[in-house]
């Protein structure tokens, strides 16, 4: 009797699934992103759509320029949609990074969802990791993979007009060098788009934890008069060559080429390796850091609006 009564027991016992299944809540955060922010993937691969439907439309011309062309411009039409294709996706991913930046810390105050948010278990320091992640880790990688897709997409397309209009369907993709191509663009988003810009990225999520409304003017504006207050104090504005030197670059300190921020230039100007030794590269992400912190902190005493 004893016995059953202990069996019976053991069974009254609720169960902990906590205990067997650990919460994440870095990974859950970030799935929040996805979950609130749509824009994150849908806006890239809209651009991605559309211009696969602009490129099937200029299909229908291409034969007869090529006809008509010399083979250094035949290389050129069959080049310029894949470069077109890159800098279009690039973009797209860029702007969606600025906006997400400073609308996702105003938004959760905005529609009072901070309340529940900040009811469960999670870190302020969490919740700006995950979202400082988006752009600086989601956004680039989302990037390379779509273009990646919309270029094998791109060449499938060329084989079979090139091949069914009488050239030969391996013109698609001779010279065109993909391969070395896609490991330029994956430079390129690394070092400029996720680690050089990471303090613009920052900044903007400061600004979005803090401000009440306004947000873009608050995150342009002080920067703005600080570069005018700089150059009417001194005759050589160093905050002026400061922003100049983050946004466009040098050959000496990043990976640009002049200014020009093509990709086919900038493993040329700055090698990898080289540029992790950088000093402005692990000065603006110290910078980074100390931004995320402050926004976690401020997080940590705002309310609703």
């Amino acid at each position: 009797m004893s016995t059953t009564s202990n069996n019976f027991a053991d069974l009254r016992q609720p169960a902990n699934p906590a205990a067997n299944f650990p919460t994440r809540p870095f990974y859950w955060s970030l799935q929040r992103e996805f979950w609130e922010f749509r824009s994150i993937y849908l806006a890239p691969a809209f651009i991605a759509a559309a211009f696969l439907f602009g490129f099937v439309i200029s299909m229908f011309r291409l034969p007869a320029k090529l006809r008509v062309a010399s083979p250094e411009q035949q290389q050129k039409l069959i080049q310029q949609p894949y470069e077109f294709a890159a800098i279009a996706i690039m973009l797209a991913t860029f702007l969606v990074a600025l906006y997400y930046c400073l609308e996702c810390l105003h938004a959760e105050r905005r529609d009072r969802s901070i309340l529940f948010w900040k009811s469960l278990p999670v870190s302020d320091i969490t919740t700006v990791l995950a979202k400082a992640s988006i752009p600086i880790v989601v956004l680039p990688l989302l990037d390379f993979v779509l273009t990646v897709i919309v270029h094998c997409v791109m060449v499938a397309i060329h084989s079979v007009v090139l091949g069914a209009s009488g050239f030969t369907a391996s013109t698609a993709w001779t010279g065109m060098h993909l391969s070395a191509t896609w490991v330029m663009l994956l430079y390129h988003l690394v070092a400029i788009h996720a680690l050089w810009f990471a303090p613009f990225y920052g900044w903007m999520l400061l600004v979005s934890a803090w401000a009440r409304r306004a947000v873009l003017l608050w995150a342009t504006v002080p920067l703005l008069a600080l570069g005018i207050l700089g150059n009417l104090a001194f005759s050589n504005s160093n905050v002026l060559k400061l922003f100049s030197y983050r946004i466009t670059g040098s050959p000496q300190g990043v990976p640009f080429c002049d200014g020009n921020m093509a990709m086919n230039h900038s493993m040329h100007v700055l090698p990898f390796w080289q540029f992790l030794l950088t000093p402005g590269l692990w000065f603006g992400l110290l910078v980074t850091a100390g931004l995320l912190i402050a926004a976690a902190r401020i997080r940590r005493t705002r309310g609703p609006i």
